[in-house]
């Protein structure tokens, strides 16, 4: 696939590239990210039309283990809301008390009630009766490495797993807007640590390389008579990247000198050559001494 991607979506089009989306997109080590997970991400927001600079979705990875990829926190009720299947949704806790087990909505539990779970229902205008979901507390809660509740998970249990089944109902009733995300409440993730601040656009845009940088680098390649291939090695050695679009202005600046530097070094070598040149018409004077010898031989 294409190093860049765009696409449109509700906020404008985006672009994305894998330098990009390590720069300023992964939650974690950029560092231990691999290509192959960048290109996963990048198709997902593709495909589901996300926004990554306004959090709709993150990348994240921590160590070895396998990123993991998650919308943000209102995305699903934001499109359930402009959705044109979508007639609404229920949900709420599960708690269970003296007399019984309850469905209750909202996220309300009492001090003298458990919490065991969560329930949802979604409307759709084709169906005649909603989806219903419920999942159960202890298989969704999160732990650290240490054995400890994530954050969240021990501070607000009923509002997490309420999110649960109610972000699983949806994507089973609406699979055509919803097939393929998760919400961080779902996933092995420690979601109170996501940064929620949207990423400017303008910051990636200023960091990337201008127009004017661009045009020296191919004016300075064209004189050298560099083929793209000669500039995309020395790109991929030295940056790990292939399109010069993807170059930051310090990177752009590093091409434009080495081929600065190449052009002078050929520039060099002209000279000499034409000092060479100098030196054969000397050489060959009819005046000088040594071009006025006798007929003898001569020999050593």
């Amino acid at each position: 696939m294409a190093n860049i991607m765009k696409y449109e979506t509700d906020n404008g089009e985006i672009t994305l590239s894998k330098d990009i989306v390590k720069r300023y997109l992964v939650s974690g080590d950029p560092s231990r990210v691999t290509d192959q997970e960048v290109v996963m991400f990048m198709q997902m927001c593709k495909y589901q039309n996300l926004n990554p600079f306004l959090r709709e979705a993150y990348l994240i990875k921590f160590g070895s283990s396998p990123a993991t990829m998650v919308t943000g926190k209102d995305t699903f009720v934001k499109r359930a809301a402009k959705s044109k299947l979508c007639t609404g949704y229920e949900a709420g806790v599960i708690v269970q008390k003296d007399k019984g087990v309850e469905y209750r909505k909202g996220a309300l539990v009492l001090p003298n009630e458990s919490l065991v779970g969560g329930w949802a229902k979604v409307y759709r205008k084709d169906w005649q009766v909603p989806l219903e979901n419920t999942v159960s507390l202890e298989e969704y809660q999160r732990y650290n490495s240490k054995g400890e509740l994530m954050n969240n998970w021990a501070k607000m249990p009923a509002t997490m797993i309420r999110k649960v089944a109610l972000v699983q109902a949806l994507r089973e009733a609406i699979p055509e807007e919803f097939s393929g995300l998760y919400s961080p409440e779902e996933m092995p993730v420690d979601d109170s640590k996501l940064d929620e601040t949207p990423i400017e656009a303008s910051i990636v845009d200023e960091d990337l390389a201008t127009k004017e940088q661009l045009n020296r680098m191919y004016d300075l390649a064209e004189k050298k008579n560099m083929n793209g291939e000669e500039i995309k090695k020395y790109m991929r050695q030295a940056f790990g990247k292939e399109l010069s679009t993807e170059l930051t202005k310090e990177e752009a600046n590093k091409v434009i000198e080495m081929l600065e530097n190449i052009k002078e070094k050929e520039d060099e070598e002209e000279e000499i050559v034409a000092e060479f040149d100098d030196i054969d018409d000397i050489a060959d004077d009819p005046n000088l001494p040594w071009n006025q010898g006798s007929d003898e031989d001569e020999s050593f």
